[in-house]
């Protein structure tokens, strides 16, 4: 037994259980500590350029571990791989991956030495550029596929091309004029969408990194009749996911709601009740909880209650009775509404209140400030219009006396001049 443990760890796990590499591809060793692990077996596991890795006989007795680089042998020459689990858990991954008893399995040459390293980065250096022009080969030749990687061989000899199409495609030309322009052996290998999603990796709508490039290593195909037993909106802009495909994440939940399903009653069956037939509409599934409605197409007189209250209710329809409402006796079921966990990790979740706070914290202190100020700017002014009207009245009113009292006086010269006429007359 290793006498390493992980540091602060409850569980005991073992050092030797766990690897050095950080990939999807990873397994922990959990009969790591067991005495003579290593010896048990001689089979190996060996991880090349994620997702590919293969499983070889150390028929030469190395003593190896995990993150261990070694030399193993491959057709032709040699492949560079890092070592990724020993001992008798090899067996039951070998059982996993589907491989026949009767394959017969590679051996490993040695650890890699420093020749090996530098022919190793120097082919891999290569593949980002073979990559682009092979595209461009295949693109020429009109061929209705798409190379999405290419992995060199350790000893840089050969090189694998991983495509995707729809359809077949004939590539035997396409084989030639790459092995010409490349001189390697080539091999083509056709890889589905889900395959090149985890290849490229990505982030979900979800927010984290993609499933099929962090930790899933097999793929199972996803129907719809997934987003019907979950109620999802058979739309599918939604229930794609970046490999044009049937999100993988659809099929986590529903052997739950296929349960849960199982403890609501028929969507077929109609509730009967004194005054009204109350239709199926809806269903919260988890929380058992379903709404009718008494149209067959519109949500028109709804009422929601619990799967007791409804098979309840239809154990009174079968023997011919009708209760008053659907909702029970005691009393309306209060709305249980659920929430979205999502909504708790949104950073935008208090601008709102933010919001409305500062609006009435900023409307209440322009109100303050200007109600005394507004009043007496309001009676100064109408006083002063006041004022003015009046000067203007008075004045108004002076010069109209002072026209009257010289018409006046003008009267009165013309008449002492007319008396004046008379007398001389």
């Amino acid at each position: 037994m290793s006498e390493f443990k992980v540091a602060n760890c409850t569980m005991g796990l073992c050092v030797c259980g766990c690897s050095k590499q950080t990939d999807k591809l990873n397994t922990y060793d959990w009969l790591a500590d067991l005495p003579d692990n290593n010896k048990a077996t001689e089979l190996v596991e060996v991880q090349f350029k994620p997702p590919r890795k293969g499983y070889f006989i150390n028929s030469n007795g190395l003593s190896l571990e995990k993150g261990d680089i070694v030399a193993v042998e491959a057709s032709p020459g040699h492949d560079i791989g890092t070592v990724t689990m020993t001992g008798r858990l090899v067996h039951l991954q070998i059982k996993k991956a589907n491989l026949r008893p009767d394959v017969e399995l590679k051996r490993i040459y040695r650890k890699a030495r420093p020749v090996d390293m530098d022919k190793f980065a120097e082919a891999k250096a290569r593949e980002h550029e073979t990559m682009i022009e092979s595209r461009q080969i295949a693109n020429e030749l009109g061929l209705k596929m798409k190379i999405g990687d290419v992995e060199y061989q350790g000893d840089g000899n050969k090189a694998i091309f991983y495509y995707i199409a729809d359809d077949r495609v004939d590539f035997r030309q396409l084989i030639k004029v790459l092995a010409d322009r490349f001189h390697v052996r080539i091999e083509m290998k056709q890889i589905g969408a889900r395959q090149e999603a985890g290849r490229i990796g990505g982030i979900g709508p979800c927010g984290r990194e993609l499933c099929c490039a962090t930790w899933m290593t097999r793929f199972v195909s996803v129907s719809t009749s997934a987003a019907r037993f979950q109620d999802l909106s058979l739309n599918p802009q939604k229930l794609a996911g970046q490999c044009a495909k049937l999100k993988c994440c659809m099929n986590y939940e529903v052997d739950q709601y296929v349960e849960s399903l199982k403890r609501l009653p028929s969507r077929e069956l109609t509730l009967h009740t004194m005054d009204n037939e109350y239709f199926f509409f809806k269903a919260d599934i988890l929380t058992k909880r379903i709404t009718y409605s008494t149209d067959k197409h519109i949500l028109v007189g709804e009422q929601t209650i619990t799967a007791k209250r409804a098979f309840e209710i239809i154990n009174m329809n079968r023997d011919g009775k009708k209760p008053m409402s659907l909702i029970e006796d005691n009393g309306a079921v209060s709305e249980v509404r659920s929430v979205d966990l999502l909504d708790q990790e949104n950073i935008n979740r208090f601008d709102n209140a933010k919001k409305k706070k500062k609006k009435k914290k900023h409307n209440g202190g322009m109100n303050s400030q200007n109600a005394g100020p507004a009043k007496n700017e309001g009676d100064g002014g109408n006083n002063s219009n006041a004022n003015h009207h009046k000067r203007n009245g008075g004045n108004h009113h002076n010069r109209n006396n002072e026209r009257n009292n010289g018409n006046r006086n003008n009267n009165n010269n013309n008449n002492g001049n007319r008396n004046n006429n008379n007398n001389n007359g």
